[in-house]
């Protein structure tokens, strides 16, 4: 069998494959974004193909028994896989360089390792000094951690192989090359190639491979799209790599929701939970300020608090100036629009400037209203009482509508010693079990304003 090469167009955004270079992908429909690559193919006279015996099943024969989860001893990690680790999973840990994604998955090791799990941390971009520093930082590990700094794939499929641990690390994905392919590490062929390597041995051995992959200046993990549809889990780490607190969200789960998320806090010692992002959120709340309103967002089965700040000030240009920080842009603009039109509020001629405190970004209908009560606060100068929470979302009508699970939204509220909670009148039913706190329910927009 003869091999020989030849050069393909990669679109290193999606993945798709060209046999010639093309200004725009007809997949995906970036420009410029098509990367010449060689590649080995091989050539024979003769094909044959195994045809195996193709085995169906009764779907009401299939056990539908939940499956093994392996425990992380992280809650807020646990809680985002759907409840721990699955064996033979493909997990996907992508997020901006210096965030805590080594880190956090060191940590995983430790406490695998405590568990008498065996672990194995293969890294193609720090030595085993580098690591053993990082890990003197965070405490002691024992000898169930087993490291290896290699990014050949053929030779880490043989120490994988050879000694069989229950849960690798892989950091990160973009270092790892094959000598089968013909290109430089990174490519979108050697990702592609290593990915589907590292799949077969997971599903083949049942063990757990976590991968580490870059971002671009996009946010979203570097190489071709195919990589995230190949894994089982897709983790993001977000947040500011230079505050202090970090979320980890789910973007794909194939074994369980894609709503949680997972706090957590740049210590010295590594990443520590955050057990009550509320109360973490609503830190250093200023006292009788006008355009500050506590509002209240649902991420998976968890409510969060935060604090909504508005600035809205005269305009001193013919076009005034917004600006949105944590929530949508264009969200704004429209409940702006709502404003002036059902409330007669002139904005056209003020600033507005929107901001979550804390640097979290919430993007849920929910916090709608208290976008809302910040605006006009701001702008009649009127502050809102400390002891306030507010969610709804709002139409374009101004009408302010249902909200999902409001009887959890106002528990939380009660537990972090909040008095009146402002929230739409259908909703108001739901609650039926949380004592301690008065309930307003409010039908429209017009209605909420007159209550301060």
């Amino acid at each position: 069998m003869a091999k020989g090469k030849k050069s393909v167009f990669f679109c290193q955004n999606c993945g798709h494959e060209e046999s010639k270079w093309l200004g725009q992908c007809p997949m995906c429909k970036e420009w410029n974004t098509f990367a010449e690559e060689k590649v080995t193919v091989s050539k024979s006279s003769t094909v044959k193909s195994a045809v195996r015996e193709a085995k169906v099943v009764a779907l009401s024969s299939v056990s539908t028994e939940q499956e093994d989860r392996m425990k992380t001893k992280i809650e807020e990690l646990d809680r985002v896989l759907g409840g721990g680790i699955v064996s033979g999973s493909l997990v996907l840990v992508g997020g901006d360089p210096g965030i805590g994604k080594s880190t956090l998955l060191l940590q995983v090791c430790r406490q695998l390792a405590r568990e008498q799990k065996k672990v194995l941390y293969i890294s193609g971009e720090e030595s085993v000094k580098q690591i053993k520093l990082r890990a003197n930082r965070m405490g002691e590990f024992n000898d169930n951690l087993l490291l290896l700094c290699e990014t050949n794939l053929e030779t880490i499929r043989q120490v994988i192989e050879r000694e069989s641990p229950a849960v690798a690390v892989i950091d990160s994905i973009q270092t790892m090359y094959s000598e089968e392919v013909a290109s430089a590490p990174g490519s979108v062929s050697q990702v592609r190639e290593a990915t589907n390597t590292l799949m077969q041995l997971a599903k083949g051995l049942n063990i757990t491979i976590f991968i580490v992959g870059h971002v671009t200046k996009e946010g979203t993990v570097a190489g071709p799209r195919v990589l995230e549809h190949m894994v089982d889990t897709v983790l993001y780490f977000e947040g500011d790599r230079h505050a202090s607190y970090r979320i980890l969200r789910g973007v794909k789960n194939r074994f369980g929701s894609t709503n949680e998320i997972g706090v957590f806090e740049m210590q010295e010692t590594g990443l520590e939970e955050v057990a009550n992002p509320s109360e973490y959120m609503l830190n250093g709340r200023p006292e009788n300020a006008s355009g500050s309103v506590v509002a209240c967002s649902m991420e998976g089965t968890r409510p969060i608090l935060m604090e909504i700040q508005a600035l809205v000030c005269k305009s001193n240009f013919g076009m005034p100036r917004r600006t949105a920080a944590g929530t949508d842009y264009n969200r704004v603009n429209l409940l702006m629009a709502v404003l002036e039109k059902r409330i007669g509020l002139p904005l056209s001629n003020y600033d507005a400037y929107i901001n979550i405190a804390g640097g979290i970004r919430m993007n849920e209908p929910a916090v709608d209203l208290g976008i809302v009560m910040a605006i006009v606060s701001s702008y009649k100068n009127r502050p809102i009482s400390e002891g306030t929470i507010v969610f709804g979302e709002v139409g374009l009508s101004g009408e302010v509508r249902a909200v999902s699970m409001p009887e959890q939204r106002v528990a939380e509220a009660r537990k972090l010693g909040f008095q009146t909670c402002i929230m739409p009148e259908v909703s108001k039913s739901m609650v039926k079990n949380v004592n301690g706190i008065e309930i307003i329910g409010v039908k429209s927009v017009n209605q909420a304003m007159n209550l301060f």
